[in-house]
């Protein structure tokens, strides 16, 4: 991050300063980093403690003082050590956020703010791969999306960064738009509107307006990149005051969207080629992860680096060089002569259904191992057996369920003519008495909610003898 004076942070985050040692000279000391893990905490940094359901960060600030910490953030009246700095604040999450948005209006540089029910975070990695052809890119690591991730992300900005791709999530109405207050977006990304966290969020209709809180902290002369595939987003076309980019794959009542692909072709598990049509001209492209899907996000990466100037062979580069987050869709090959398709980071139906598409054009024997999805509310039922369905349909030899729900799964895979399937309370009870029955020449799709901790299971199969 840029260098800020403990000045600057006490004045952006309304904090009181408590210190044994001379105010003025500790005022003028600076801190190069910032933190809320205690365990990252070195010479120079800001540490700032929160409250989490087992642990409370204040118990650490001697410990960070001690490692070097040039100041700390509490809410708590505590004397530092000689020459150390506390920063009194009534609530040390709005603080961060403060320091961060205080940071971000320091630079005038391009930021894109990348939402969506399914796809920001591998969208915002192609994005950042592609603007990191011409420019020095900042971009949010992981899935570091909500109101700690966001503002720590904010406040890694340097100097020499020329532009910033941020992902934004929410659960709940207010969320992206307050991150998108503090980040400011010039160019808007939805990947898309689906069912994630409908539970929350009531509607369709009500994730589509959660969504659209990114253009809340847009300028009106920004731009809003948007699928034209997605039947909600559609519904925007002539409402926004931001200009529109729409990408997609289907028709726009009779016409093309302005970025587009098509001549779609896998390429084994792990590639699908397309050639992209954009108003600059049109790219053949081979992009390194497989699914329509991946054409769409990268379509989306297209649109931001067209806005943003650079050139049709920079864009084919950026697309062809991107990594994908890990656990995102990423293909392993065992010793043991298993493939695994890992997706395990999270899951929803729309992701579901479209990870069993991947899955549905391997060779060979073809397992899921699926689990829990979240946030569904009274939804999950009908939604947990419309991915069993779904499975079956796509020629899934043997399918084990995982979790809450997934009877439902399990029935609607049976209903549909789906012979082998397996349902399991646990993942330790699929480990026990499914593990078993995989085996050389397989290809298993391992995919659930966050909170399955199905990686464990990825694990496990790629020791299968």
């Amino acid at each position: 991050m840029r260098e800020l004076t403990i000045r600057e942070l006490q004045k952006a985050a309304n904090a009181r300063l408590i210190t044994p040692g001379e105010a003025e000279r500790v005022l003028e000391r600076t801190v190069s980093h910032v933190t809320q893990d205690s365990r990252e905490v070195r010479q120079g940094s800001l540490f700032v403690p929160m409250k989490g359901e087992k642990r409370d960060g204040h118990d650490f600030i001697a410990q960070c003082f001690a490692q070097g910490a040039a100041a700390c953030l509490s809410e708590k009246e505590i004397i530092p050590p000689e020459n150390g700095a506390l920063l009194l604040v009534e609530n040390t999450k709005k603080a961060l956020l403060d320091l961060a948005e205080y940071h971000r209006n320091q630079f005038r540089i391009p930021v894109v703010g990348i939402t969506g029910s399914v796809g920001k975070t591998t969208t915002k990695d192609m994005a950042a791969s592609v603007l990191s052809q011409k420019y020095q890119t900042l971009w949010t690591q992981g899935n570091y999306n909500n109101d700690i991730g966001v503002p720590l992300t904010l406040l890694r900005l340097e100097e020499n960064h020329q532009a910033a791709v941020i992902e934004m999530g929410m659960n709940h109405f207010g969320e992206i738009a307050l991150l998108s207050g503090i980040v400011r977006p010039d160019i808007g990304v939805i990947s898309n509107v689906g069912v994630a966290h409908i539970e929350n969020l009531g509607s369709r209709e009500g994730i589509l307006r959660a969504k659209c809180e990114l253009f809340d902290g847009m300028a009106e002369d920004g731009t809003a990149i948007l699928n034209a595939d997605n039947d909600m987003l559609r519904t925007l076309e002539g409402k926004l005051t931001q200009k529109i980019v729409w990408f997609g794959l289907e028709n726009m009542d009779g016409r093309k969207p302005d970025i587009y692909a098509d001549e779609i072709c896998r390429k084994g598990l792990e590639q699908t080629a397309c050639v992209i049509h954009t108003p600059k001209g049109q790219i053949a492209v081979t992009v390194p992860m497989p699914g329509e899907h991946m054409v769409l996000n990268a379509l989306s990466a297209a649109a931001v680096g067209l806005e943003l100037g650079l050139t049709l062979e920079e864009i084919r580069a950026g697309i062809e060089c991107f990594t994908p987050t890990k656990n995102r869709m990423n293909v392993i090959y065992g010793e043991n002569g298993i493939t695994i398709l890992n997706d395990v980071y999270n899951a929803n139906p729309v992701s579901m259904k479209a990870s069993l598409d991947i899955l549905s054009a391997a060779k060979g024997r073809k397992a899921a191992v699926l689990g829990f999805m979240g946030e569904l509310g009274e939804f999950a039922p009908a939604m947990h057996r419309e991915v069993g369905e779904y499975a079956a349909k796509c020629g899934v030899d043997l399918l084990f369920c995982i979790g809450r729900y997934t009877d439902e799964m399990a029935a609607g895979a049976k209903m549909s003519g789906c012979e082998k399937v397996f349902h399991f309370a646990e993942q330790a009870e699929f480990l026990e008495k499914g593990l078993p029955l995989l085996q050389k020449g397989d290809t298993v799709l391992v995919k659930a909610s966050r909170s399955m901790e199905l990686e464990k299971t990825v694990e496990k199969i790629q020791g299968v003898n």
